[in-house]
């Protein structure tokens, strides 16, 4: 016998989530389908476990008390997973019960428009709703390597649940996952090389790539940028290391390789039974949707798997968004504004466009920059860094801003809430900020801005 709901929610990550909460705080009644741990990668295996280690490692860098098996018991109480080999996940049941959810353990696949089988340990449940939204997450890419399979490798699963710290550790990639366990590693004493086909997180602000960089070097990280893996020989290095050979003729040894080079969904998708609910799927590494977030009628896909940024706090949005449009408001997902941010230390943050994407799009830009070292907040803090403010001319507008600096992932808020209503340029100078921070030398620049635009 068929179970009935409004909304059938396959994955229970941070988007899925997020949906779950946002239906029910609506009145509407929700399964909430998950095949692993209630949670997902952010609760268990992503953002909690590594700001928790770089909290750790951040105190250990000036000269605190806490040695990794602190560190890691740290984690693992913040993961549920002390004295256990496997999460427990039992509070986040508990919570969804409580609002009303309905939790289900399994595997889903769509059987028609409308209907979910879910294949359980106590066999098969069929649920219908009115619609069904997919939350299915990501798993890390894996390149085609000569060599790695045979050597073996981390992704960030086991890169934020390590309880033993290896000899040394090459990481290939250097987006913010990459970044943010390298620091960790380096900062427990482990010889760590981060290896990047082009700058440090290379999506960012030159400026704060070259700040990471810095910062990296300064933590006892090899940054090799522009550098590229190209082949590994197994135990082939000194002690029992792998050699990881790159492009440039250069060699990496290390006792572990770790992967942070992407990260599809293509294998969860692939297994959902898309075209039974009419939709196209290309076998590629993420769900297309628009720009209300379906993927068919009453069909609606978020977060990881449908690609547009890779974060919670996007999923968030995405799950909230989603429900919203289902239940009959009249919104679209407005992605112009998404926060992006990097919590090494220093951290960085960035929100818009960069110059050059933004004259791509034939905006009249141009880039305000304030170095963060000369800046009252610079001399106090005894930071360096920098604030670099993208400005459209003709409009008077933000289109971005970058932070490398203390406190970046605050400080950026301004600038997204300013990206998102195009608030005048004449009203941000107008603003006061509370002095000595980052978010002041953010308002020096609206204000040099606002003079220059007169």
């Amino acid at each position: 016998m068929s179970e009935r709901f409004d909304f059938v929610i396959i994955g229970a990550g941070a988007s899925g989530e997020a949906a779950a909460s946002y239906a029910r705080a609506r009145g509407a009644t929700v399964a909430l389908v998950e095949r692993d741990l209630f949670g997902g990668t952010c609760a268990f295996w992503g953002c909690m476990p590594s700001k928790t280690l770089l909290h750790a490692a951040a105190i250990r860098a000036c000269g605190g008390d806490y040695s990794w098996g602190k560190a890691s018991a740290r984690r693992d109480y913040m993961i549920v997973r002390e004295g256990r080999d496997y999460p427990d996940d039992s509070g986040h049941i508990k919570g969804y019960k409580a609002a009303g959810t309905v939790p289900v353990r399994g595997s889903a696949k769509i059987g028609a428009p409308g209907k979910v089988v879910v294949r359980t340990d106590d066999g098969a449940r069929e649920l219908e709703a009115r619609d069904i939204i997919i939350a299915v997450g990501s798993i890390g890419k894996v390149p085609k390597l000569e060599g790695l399979a045979e050597a073996g490798f981390w992704t960030n699963k086991e890169g934020t649940s390590l309880r033993d710290l290896p000899k040394s550790i090459a990481i290939l990639g250097a987006g913010p996952s990459g970044t943010e366990l390298a620091q960790v590693y380096a900062r427990f004493g482990v010889r760590t090389t981060l290896v990047s086909p082009r700058q440090v997180n290379p999506s960012d602000h030159p400026r704060s790539s070259a700040l990471l960089a810095k910062a990296l070097r300064a933590s006892g990280v090899d940054v090799r940028e522009n550098a590229r893996a190209q082949r590994i020989r197994p135990r082939a290095g000194k002690g029992g290391e792998h050699v990881v050979e790159l492009a440039d003729g250069s060699t990496v040894e290390a006792a572990v390789i770790e992967l942070n080079v992407g990260r599809t969904a293509a294998p969860a998708l692939s297994s959902l039974g898309l075209d039974a609910a009419g939709i196209s799927y290309d076998g590629g590494d993420y769900l297309k949707v628009d720009d209300t977030l379906r993927a068919a009628d009453h069909v609606y896909a978020i977060g990881d798997c449908v690609g547009h940024e890779l974060s919670t706090h996007l999923g968030h949005y995405e799950g909230e968004t989603a429900v919203k449009i289902a239940l009959g408001d009249s919104i679209r997902a407005d992605f112009s504004a998404t926060p992006r941010a990097v919590y090494t230390d220093p951290e960085t943050a960035a929100v818009g466009l960069l110059l050059d994407q933004a004259k791509e799009r034939g905006i009249d830009a141009y880039e305000e920059t304030a170095d963060l070292a000369t800046s009252a907040k610079g001399y106090v803090s005894e930071s360096e860094g920098h604030v670099s403010v993208v400005i459209d001319r003709k409009n008077k507008v933000v289109v971005g801003a970058f932070i490398g600096g203390p406190a970046a992932s605050e400080a950026i808020h301004e600038a997204v809430l300013a990206v998102k209503l195009r608030t005048p340029i004449a009203v941000l100078a107008d603003t006061i900020h509370a002095f000595p921070t980052v978010s002041r030398v953010m308002g020096g620049i609206f204000a040099k801005a606002d003079l220059a635009l007169r």
